[in-house]
């Protein structure tokens, strides 16, 4: 096939790298000139045959709206866009109907893999009609892990399923990168374990909690053994919070999702406001020492 693909940043990049060695065509465009194949989004839109299919692959948001906007008004009737960022799920019906307007159909894809997908391949979670999603095959089978098609890649159901599995997957992603971080601070602060890299190491195979964001802690440990190269300050994408206000609205009770967002916001806190008025408390109630600020 041919394909448009709009953000070549640290995913971008490697999907047309990947989508190339499969020996489908991608003309790229990205407003850094280094990795850009076309000056405009309007010479990449020329440049395609119709029926046209662009993927586009950049922050969710403003950046994500102002792309498919200008689509819009580029692309025409029978063609194909497919919005493989991390937006948010609602957003999603708004950009069909705004392409619907002109004929142009639309995808939402989650997208999973992360540096690693150009060579391990990518799990995507795809949001669209039937016939939509059939035409766009060729580039999903690119794209995703080699093997089973099911296991890999998913049609979740109309536009904005892929996002919300996506959404879905990356509280997950919280919950489990938490619990390994908490696994890894315990096993440091014990005096009955000598090798902490080598416990963690020794997971990788046989264990109900082997996976590859073990293998990828494994790997950060066998460059850093202590970790303390890192500064414990973790930011989130967006998704967490989503995810949690789903759960809210479904009555979903979420409690390791939630805990694991809240770590991430104590993260960023080098001084809490919460933790000074709990240390006064038990200073209060139990003659506990404290610690003064200037100290």
């Amino acid at each position: 096939m041919r394909i448009g693909l709009i953000g070549l940043g640290r995913m971008g990049f490697n999907m047309r790298a990947r989508l190339r060695a499969a020996e489908h065509d991608v003309t790229g465009y990205d407003r850094d000139t280094t990795v850009t194949d076309v000056p405009t989004i309007a010479e990449l839109v020329s440049s395609l045959d119709t029926p046209r299919v662009v993927w586009v692959m950049v922050p969710a948001g403003d950046a994500t709206h102002d792309t498919i906007t200008e689509l819009s008004e580029l692309l025409t009737s029978g063609d194909l866009v497919i919005d493989g960022g991390n937006s948010k799920y609602t957003d999603d019906q708004k950009h069909a109907d705004l392409l619907a307007k002109n004929g142009i159909g639309y995808i939402d894809a989650g997208v999973s893999g992360g540096v690693w997908g150009r060579d391990e391949g990518y799990g995507l979670m795809v949001g669209g009609s039937s016939d939509d999603v059939a035409k766009a095959m060729p580039i999903f089978d690119a794209l995703r892990p080699e093997g089973n098609r099911e296991q890999g890649f998913s049609h979740a159901g109309p536009v904005g399923a892929g996002h919300y599995a996506k959404m879905v997957h990356n509280g997950i992603e919280y919950g489990v990168m938490q619990a390994f971080a908490e696994g890894f601070e315990l096993l440091e602060a014990s005096t009955v374990v000598d090798d902490v890299p080598a416990v963690i190491t020794g997971w990788q195979r046989g264990t109900v909690v082997r996976s590859w964001l073990l293998d990828l802690l494994v790997r950060a440990l066998d460059e850093d053994p202590d970790l303390d190269e890192l500064e414990g300050y973790v930011e989130d994408s967006g998704e967490g919070r989503w995810t949690l206000e789903e759960a809210v609205n479904n009555a979903v009770p979420a409690p390791v999702m939630s805990a694991a967002l809240f770590a991430r916001f104590a993260s960023r806190q080098q001084d809490s406001t919460a933790m000074r008025a709990v240390a006064a408390l038990r200073n209060q109630f139990g003659g506990h020492s404290v610690k003064k600020a200037d100290e």
